[in-house]
């Protein structure tokens, strides 16, 4: 790295003058911040919100975690940290007690609770959400709030939450937003500029650590760009088109893979050289019908010679990685020291020591703890949430070498790896095999490359006989994917609005997402418009108050005699009954006013003045609401169809007028949260489950956020309970299937019919049956069945809150039913 010029010092110095706090910050970390950094926690010196969008591992936590050191700077000040997943906040709020100590962080996850008062609070997402609508005495004092993968607003099932807190944040709290490097962060960012104000985006596609890109072929890693065309052009390397052609070349015609066969040792990679390994006979392409792949515990073995452990191995199926983990395990390959083997023993002895005797051999943990023990391990959505992250721990430990994870690792978890192995580049949606976007593959790869550890991360692609490295490349050199909004209004969040805003304020407020924002930018400058204007219109109103009466009435009889005063002056050409019919009209309004009871006020012109400033703005601003309603108003028509449904079942009551109003059913709707709130909600006004067991309810909250897998036929009524449960359960399908009616009138789509798939298994969790048979009869995994078992806790506890007695005590009781052995474990 260049020494910088003098000009280059100077502008650092100036820049550290004008931004003291910046540069007391960027001193105590372990690296020197970087551009995009800097130009960050600038933006939130000066006052201003940022959105940073940057490459996954360039840092851009940085930002978010300087937020945090402005709030504990004054006083009272509070710092809000969101993130989309628990593993995620519970990660961050580790690391932030480590800064500031436990007593001043706090974690809330929904199942998890500690120290929730807290100056700096760690949360998912939907918590903040809850917070905002029933205005929350937490959020008093509350001065940042950092939104980590603020990209997660794409997602069609909980992205509409993003945009949700964004809009209903207070206007005084500064936002942090950190994305991915999405295609669109410019138009993103212009968004929250228009609805939050001041908006800072900084985007950088630099990553801090350079990848190089390998395919490899046979034991040859060989480069995806030849570097001889220059970086510009990123030319795809000539020799892997003519192995794809057959054309009967030789690596040796390649000049750039020669070098790095010449004379070079195992584990001495030079920055900028691309490894090959050493010592390999030269394979020729025309001679070979076939290239065959390398196994898995080669390929292993093959990158701890040339020193690229740790290794990120993505392989999109469960089945997959477990399967990689044990053919390692066959090939009794070991990647650790004796001393390694005794720490990682003594990591899992003391991360584990809360679990059953009994539950784990169910869990199959002594042959998981020998493998961590060789070095490898597996990472995907079915293992135990406490072995997800004990494997993350010792990863992070440098202590496992290699992990076999689907791509749910590449969610912004903190594990870098020296290297990423893809052994494809396709994977199954549940329906066919689909080829990974630019974007997955962005977020694949970025786990490549470890700051302050590697000059440079390495993305390994396994070669197949359908590799096109054209297509290779053009996945390794896009600007990823653009971010586009998933919004729609929801039960749930109509009659929170309505409650707090009213039913046309309410359509304002959602013609600002981002959703409609895409569809007529123009639509998002103009809601914002109506709202400031709406707030001093209503300060015109106070200040033209009158104690004799209503000076707004009073002053709307003045401008109509006005008006017909001036059309009287203006046409003298009127007939003379029309000329009569307007004097009859002007001797009637001056009547009209001068028995208001405001026209003998003393300090009646004053208020005058007001109310001229009053109506010439409601004016204009009735202009723009007319111009909002002539644009598309997408989703403000998808929340009147959801008002319809919920006026139709008196969740809330339509005036003449149009204005609308909760009922005490819509009251307690507020606080039912999740894809089927209009169900529970209308179960629970209907007293369909009243009379049911603890175990009964647990297994009927259990059938409404379960979703069977595409490939699990429709479960019947096999291992379900009998007695109440039956009769709950047909009521409640009889009731969605009305509902779902209802939708489909309103042009809604509506929910997916109940699962009863695993309410079986949970109805048998509570009532105590022993995990192993919970496990064969739930069929699934015990990572999957934790998470489930974590969704319905959450139902019944929504379900505990709301429901009249004696169903929230029972509610009370499935809960604390369900939350026990592996399910109320957890590692915080």
């Amino acid at each position: 790295m260049s020494e910088p010029s003098p000009a280059e010092r100077f502008a650092r110095a100036s820049q550290r003058l004008k931004h003291p706090l910046t540069a007391e910050f960027a001193a105590s970390q372990r690296f020197e911040l970087d551009d995009f950094q800097l130009a960050g926690c600038q933006a939130l010196e000066e006052g201003r919100s940022v959105l940073v969008a940057a490459p996954t591992g360039a840092g851009k936590t940085i930002v978010g975690e300087f937020a945090v050191h402005l709030a504990m700077r004054e006083p009272g000040d509070k710092a809000f940290y969101t993130t989309p997943i628990k593993a995620l906040s519970n990660q961050k709020f580790r690391e932030l007690q480590e800064v500031y100590g436990a007593d001043e962080v706090g974690l809330l996850t929904g199942d998890t609770n500690i120290n929730g008062s807290a100056r700096i609070v760690v949360m998912t997402t939907e918590v903040l959400r809850n917070m905002l609508y029933a205005d929350s005495a937490a959020l008093r004092g509350l001065r940042y709030v950092v939104m980590d993968e603020v990209h997660y607003l794409a997602d069609r099932f909980r992205g509409a939450v993003w945009e949700e807190i964004i809009i209903h944040l207070p206007a005084s709290v500064r936002l942090v937003s950190l994305s991915a490097t999405v295609s669109n962060a410019e138009e993103f960012g212009d968004w929250l500029d228009t609805v939050r104000g001041d908006t800072e985006v900084i985007v950088s596609e630099v990553r801090p650590v350079p990848l190089e890109q390998h395919v490899l072929v046979r034991g040859d890693l060989l480069p995806l760009f030849d570097d001889r065309a220059g970086i510009a052009t990123a030319q795809v390397n000539q020799e892997l088109l003519r192995i794809r052609s057959g054309s009967g070349a030789t690596y040796e015609n390649n000049r750039r893979s020669q070098a790095y066969r010449s004379g070079r040792q195992a584990g001495t990679i030079p920055s900028g050289r691309r490894p090959h390994k050493s010592g390999q006979r030269p394979v020729r392409s025309a001679n070979l019908p076939r290239i065959e792949r390398l196994d898995r515990p080669q390929v292993v073995e093959l990158l701890s010679r040339a020193n690229l452990l740790p290794a990120i191995f993505f392989i999109f199926s469960r089945a997959g990685c477990d399967g990689a983990v044990s053919q390692v395990r066959r090939a009794n390959l070991r990647l650790t020291s004796v001393e390694e083997r005794k720490e990682i023993r003594e990591i899992v002895e003391e991360r584990t020591r809360t679990l059953r005797e009994e539950d784990l051999a169910v869990l199959g943990f002594w042959e998981w703890r020998d493998n961590l023990e060789r070095g490898v391990a597996a990472h995907h959505a079915g293992l135990l949430p406490a072995f997800k992250e004990v494997v993350e721990e010792l990863f992070q430990r440098k202590l496992v070498k290699a992990v076999f994870a689907t791509e749910t690792l590449a969610l912004g978890i903190n594990m870098p790896a020296r290297t990423v192995v893809l052994e494809r580049l396709e994977k199954f949606n549940g329906e066919a095999r689909v080829a990974i976007t630019s974007g997955e593959y962005t977020q694949l790869t970025g786990r490549a490359g470890r700051r302050g550890i590697d000059v440079e991360g390495h993305a390994v692609i396994q070669w197949t006989e359908a590799l096109d490295p054209q297509a290779v490349a053009a996945l390794a050199s896009r600007r990823t994917y653009p971010l586009n909004s998933s919004f729609r209004p929801t039960y749930n969040m109509a009659v929170n609005l309505i409650d707090q805003f009213g039913r046309a304020r309410a359509r304002e407020i959602l013609e600002s997402s981002f959703a409609q924002f895409q569809a007529d930018r123009a639509v998002v400058g103009l809601a914002r418009q109506v709202r400031e204007a709406e707030e001093s219109l209503a300060g015109y109103e106070k200040a033209m108050t009158c104690d004799r009466g209503d000076f707004r009435e009073y002053s709307a009889i003045r401008r109509e005699l006005s008006d017909e005063e001036k059309l009287n002056r203006r046409d003298g050409n009127a007939s003379r009954a029309t000329r009569e019919q307007r004097q009859r009209a002007i001797a009637s309004l001056r009547r009209r006013m001068q028995r208001h009871p405001c026209h003998n006020c003393p300090d009646r012109e004053n208020h005058a003045r007001w109310a001229e400033r009053y109506w010439k703005l409601k004016r204009s601003t009735d202009k723009i609401r007319h111009q909002i309603q002539t644009r598309t108003g997408t989703v403000a028509r998808v929340f009147d169809r959801v008002v319809d449904v919920l006026a139709a079942l008196e969740y809330v009551v339509v005036d003449d007028d149009g204005s609308t109003r909760l009922t005490p059913s819509g009251r307690t709707m507020r606080r039912i949260y999740g894809e089927r709130d209009l169900l529970v909600a209308e179960s629970l006004r209907l007293g369909l489950w009243e009379g049911l067991d603890a175990p009964g309810l647990a297994a009927l909250a259990c059938a409404l956020v379960y979703e069977p897998r595409r490939d699990e036929a429709g479960a019947g009524e096999h291992g379900l309970p009998r007695g109440a449960f039956r009769g709950a359960l047909d009521a409640t399908q009889r009731l969605w299937q009305e509902l779902d009616d209802l939708e489909q009138d309103s042009r809604l789509p509506g929910t997916e019919p109940i699962a009863v798939g695993l309410s079986g298994a949970m109805h048998q969790w509570v009532r105590g049956v022993p995990l192993d048979r919970v496990l064969v009869d739930a069929d699934l995994a015990a990572g999957d069945f934790v998470r489930w078992a974590k969704q319905t806790i959450d139902l019944l506890d929504q379900i505990s809150l709301v429901a009249d007695s004696p169903l929230a005590g029972v509610a009370r009781q499935a809960l604390d039913g369900v939350r026990h052995g592996i399910v109320a474990y957890s590692a915080v």
